[in-house]
């Protein structure tokens, strides 16, 4: 089962990955005109009702295999202000083929007529709440007459995110949905077929640009709401942390602190005047500093701890007395990963090894990407949190859902460039679950890399990424 998020976001990654929506819409549109032929007999009338958005663009492809029926397409609204380019390339060759289209204007100039079958293809899965003029008018001549209705995706008035029907939805006799059911289909008083539309597989398995569409911003927002990072990190390193949180802002994070030994405080906060320091005593992380940096981490969005932390005696057991205290969502990277699966915490984890730090914490690794995400959904399910294995393939698993990142390069195995992600990846995981901040910040930072190294050659140092980082984020999704 898919949300209509989701199925946006498996939209626009099968189109990088050469599947593009106008290919979608004219599979979409053929799986609804077989639905119809399914339903009604050859020379039946049918009236597509169709919406100004992709959904009315798939019932407008579905009328160009309707030939044998006494058609009639109604467009909801003037043609002028169909929102997508590819829902109005097949109004305009309805026009040219000369199809019996008509425009309905306002809800006073509906009239459904006395069809056999009526194809809803009023709203998709993009909205929610009550259904308003003229889809309301429309929906109730539906509901009220005696054909048979056919709802395209989902029912008008149907949330696909929560399932949940709005009073005045469309009650359809049948569903034809796309790829995956959706949220509330099942509880409905209808058939429901899910048409093959030819989505590939990958575009829920790897990570590509639709993932970036999880990504917005309120306009109106205030300091603080997009996201508060605690880098908890140094000792016998300086720029490990440094990287971690001046990459947690490139990232979109409002506000970012550092946490660190007062012997190496002054130093950390020399990388940037953009560095909040927070100093605590003495030279490393000790046990006794445990609870005053639980407290400090629960007044924050997300917690990114082992940057530069070393493994210093009681350093690794003061990070297993924090991580068992703290109940929110923390990255966990380095040294400090070795603590995990030792550890009974409620917080929500996002581990970041390489494959070599992953064999350290138990798990299991391979050469085959293949069989290293099998392996890495294993271990993740195991320990009951979320694993970013770095590689030349990334494998992303919460235990459920395991993504595959390819995006990076060869040269990004220098130095920082893990401190680098696990920032991206805390600031993401101040306004996202932890699973879709862990792929996303691994797509951002290895297209950052991938864009460096197309620049400079393999010469990449991980202060280039702070840079790159932004519009690898940003570009794609909504600022």
């Amino acid at each position: 089962m898919l949300t209509g998020s989701e199925m946006g976001v498996v939209d626009e990654n099968a189109a990088a990955l050469g599947v593009p929506r106008k290919q979608l819409m004219e599979s979409s549109g053929n799986a609804t005109a077989r639905a119809v032929r399914e339903h009604v007999d050859p020379g039946a009338a049918v009236t597509v009702v169709a919406g100004r958005g992709n959904n009315g663009g798939d019932a407008l492809v579905a009328a160009r295999f309707l030939d044998e029926y006494d058609l009639r397409v109604l467009l909801l609204g003037r043609p002028e202000t169909i929102t997508t380019d590819i829902s109005r390339a097949n109004w305009d060759a309805l026009q040219s083929a000369e199809y019996p289209t008509e425009q309905v204007g306002d809800a006073s100039a509906f009239d459904l007529g006395n069809p056999e079958l009526v194809v809803d293809a009023m709203l998709g899965t993009g909205i929610s709440g009550a259904l308003r003029e003229p889809e309301a008018t429309a929906a109730a001549a539906m509901n009220a007459s005696d054909a048979t209705v056919l709802s395209v995706d989902v029912p008008s008035g149907l949330d696909a995110e929560d399932g949940t029907r709005a009073d005045n939805a469309v009650d359809p006799d049948h569903v034809v949905t796309f790829h995956d059911t959706k949220p509330g289909l099942d509880a409905l008083d209808a058939t429901v077929t899910v048409a093959d539309i030819g989505i590939p597989d990958a575009a829920q398995l790897f990570v590509e640009r639709g993932d970036l569409t999880r990504l917005d911003r309120d306009p109106f927002s205030h300091k603080g709401d997009n996201g508060e990072v605690l880098v908890v990190g140094g000792g016998p390193y300086t720029g490990a942390p440094a990287l971690s949180a001046q990459a947690a802002l490139r990232a979109g994070a409002d506000l970012v602190r550092v946490a660190a030994p007062a012997a190496v405080a002054r130093e950390i906060q020399g990388y940037s005047e953009n560095l909040i320091v927070i100093p605590y005593d003495g030279d490393h992380l000790a046990p006794p500093h445990a609870d005053r940096l639980a407290d400090l981490a629960a007044d924050h969005h997300a917690l990114v701890l082992g940057p530069g932390l070393g493994d210093a005696e009681g350093t690794l057991d003061a990070v297993g007395d924090l991580l068992e205290t703290f109940e929110g969502t923390a990255v966990v990277d380095a040294d400090a990963l070795s603590v995990v699966p030792e550890i009974d915490t409620d917080a929500s984890l996002v581990c970041t090894p390489h494959q070599g730090e992953l064999v350290g914490m138990g798990g299991e690794t391979s050469d085959d990407w293949r069989e290293r995400a099998d392996l890495v959904e294993s271990f993740a399910a195991e320990l009951g949190h979320t694993m970013l294995v770095k590689g030349a393939y990334d494998v992303i698993s919460d235990g459920e859902e395991t993504r595959v990142n390819r995006t990076g390069n060869a040269g990004m195995t220098v130095g920082g460039t893990g401190d680098v992600l696990a920032g991206v990846t805390g600031a993401l995981a101040c306004v996202q679950e932890p699973r879709h901040a862990a792929a996303i910040a691994a797509y951002a930072v290895g297209d950052a890399g991938d864009t460096v190294v197309a620049d400079r050659g393999y010469g990449l140092v991980a202060t280039d990424l702070l840079d790159a980082v932004p519009p690898s984020l940003w570009s794609d999704g909504e600022q």
